[in-house]
Parts: C-alpha cells; sequence; structure tokens
C-alpha cells in the first residue's frame, strides 16, 4: 500500500516588530497573534470575546457601507485596493453579478458610475478643506502604515494601521483618521464616539505611536469626518483629554481580557456561569412606578 504523505502547514510569520511602510491590508489583518484596537473594542460590552474570536475566524462579507468607506478611503489618502466600475444599469442580472464577484475576485471594489463619482468628489471636498488638505498633504506624509508592539504590562502583542503618518515625526505627532458618515456634525460625531468607541481609537492609536517611537512621545489623533451625500461636508474633530483617560481604562480592561483568553483558551460570551439580573430601563421604571406605583 502506497502513503500519501501530506505537505506539512506552511507558518507564517507575524510582521516584526516596528514601523511597518509597505504591509499590505490583507497581511496586516492575516496576524492574528496581535491586538488591534477594533479588536478591543469587540471584547468588551456590548459585544463579548466570543463574538471576537469567532469574527476573528470568520471575516464578515462586504457590505455596501464598508465598500464606500474603503472606496473614499482610496480616492481620499491614494492607497486601498482598486476601484472596478460595473457599467450594468442594476446588479441583479447575471452579467453583472458575475463581473462583481470577477471584481472581488481580485481584490477590488465594485462601484457603480455613479458611486465612482461620488467618492471622487468627497476626495475633491477634502482638497478644498483648509485644515484637512494640510493634515493629508501628500508632500508630508504617506499614507496606510502599520505598527506592532508589545504591551509592556501584558506581554500581549498590539498594533495599529494609521490612515495616515506625517513624514517629518519631530515634536508632537498628529495623526489624521478619516471617517465617513452620513452626519459629520458636532452633535451627531460626539454620539459617532460613544457609539463606535472612537475615544478608545485614539487613545490606541496615540499609544501605538509612543511605543513605536514616533514623534517626541507626544500624540493626538485627529478625526477627519466626512459626509457622504453633496456637498460632502468635512469636520475635523480632537477628542478630550478625559474622553482619552476613559479609553485608556476600556484599553487596558480590553487589554487584560485578550491576555487571559489566549492562555485559557477559553473566550466567554455574555453569561456562561451565572444568570445576568437586570433591571427595567430607568426610563421604563419611572414610568411605570407613576402610573402603578
Amino acid at each position: 500500500m502506497t502513503t500519501t504523505l501530506e505537505p506539512p502547514t506552511q507558518t507564517v510569520e507575524p510582521p516584526a516588530l516596528g514601523l511597518h511602510t509597505d504591509l499590505s491590508n490583507e497581511d496586516y489583518h492575516a496576524d492574528k497573534t496581535s491586538l488591534s484596537s477594533s479588536g478591543a473594542r469587540k471584547l468588551l460590552p456590548p459585544s463579548c470575546p466570543a463574538k471576537f474570536r469567532y469574527e476573528q475566524d470568520n471575516p464578515p462579507a462586504p457590505t455596501k457601507t464598508f465598500d464606500y468607506g474603503n472606496a473614499a478611503h482610496k480616492t481620499v489618502l491614494g492607497n486601498g485596493p482598486k476601484l472596478i466600475v460595473i457599467d450594468h444599469d442594476t446588479w441583479n442580472t447575471k452579467e453583472a453579478k458575475a463581473a462583481v464577484a470577477d471584481a472581488r475576485a481580485e481584490g477590488g471594489i465594485p462601484l457603480k458610475q455613479h458611486e465612482m463619482q461620488m467618492v471622487k468628489d468627497m476626495a475633491a471636498a477634502i482638497r478644498r478643506h483648509p485644515l484637512a488638505s494640510a493634515l493629508l498633504e501628500p508632500a508630508y506624509g504617506a499614507p496606510e502604515q502599520s505598527g506592532f508592539w508589545i504591551d509592556e504590562a501584558s506581554g500581549i502583542r498590539c498594533r495599529v494601521r494609521f490612515d495616515w503618518l506625517p513624514s517629518h515625526q519631530e515634536g508632537r505627532l498628529i495623526i489624521p483618521d478619516y471617517k465617513t458618515t452620513a452626519d459629520a456634525s458636532n452633535d451627531a460625531m460626539q454620539k459617532d464616539i460613544d457609539k463606535y468607541g472612537y475615544n478608545c481609537q485614539a487613545d490606541w492609536y496615540e499609544t501605538g505611536a509612543r511605543a513605536l517611537g514616533l514623534g517626541d512621545h507626544t500624540a493626538e489623533l485627529l478625526l477627519i469626518a466626512q459626509e457622504k451625500k453633496p456637498p460632502y461636508l468635512v469636520n475635523v474633530i480632537g477628542i478630550t483629554l478625559g474622553s482619552r483617560v476613559i479609553a485608556g481604562a476600556k484599553n487596558r480592561h480590553a487589554i487584560e481580557t485578550f491576555a487571559q483568553c489566549e492562555s485559557t483558551g477559553y473566550w466567554p460570551g455574555y453569561a456562561d456561569h451565572e444568570p445576568n439580573y437586570l433591571e427595567l430601563p430607568g426610563y421604563a421604571e419611572n414610568r411605570d412606578k407613576e402610573i402603578y406605583l
């Protein structure tokens, strides 16, 4: 009997510690040994470690919102996947579906013609904005740079992918981060800081910059928020110190949670051993007390 030997499994070495100026987005996300800012937020409520682990092993399929964000990043920052116009009025025909599948198979983002025009107009609006255009000036910086470092307190590998880094890194380092949104007003973005954990992202990126030796050990992340409808308004937003202090405590908890789960191999969900006892929401309790008690 002839025995066929399976080829040995290839072990992919994680990226080296330090700053990488030319690491692809795919290679960055392929490193499952390190924790990113988005991963840290996924470990904390209202999510949980079990959801984090599942999404690491089962990346979600692209959505239109995801495509728009990546396409805008490509046109604004100048780096990212190829944008491919699918020249069909609708995408529900056999030919259109095949063209979309081919675009995704080659790592591109399929767009309709009006969507391509939208992201081009968004990039033009960024260039017209005095502060945003200065922060993203190609002569003084570069997009999509990745960094890896060891968190000294836990020994965990951490990672960050900067949308943009200035090429001149002496003195205080300003880190622009580009966001697309339906509403870039102050009121809406204040809610989004809480909803999406942008304060946690700011603390993570600033911590990463210091760990990587960028700037003079002081760094500040600024959000460049842009609306996805004409006139594609832009709002450059800083996050207050108090909000970043809270974020630092949350990030520390996420890192310790990751370290615990990695060491035990156990990624808990909501309530695995004891029930969670919940009260009515405050508004409902006050309403019912007024009526019934």
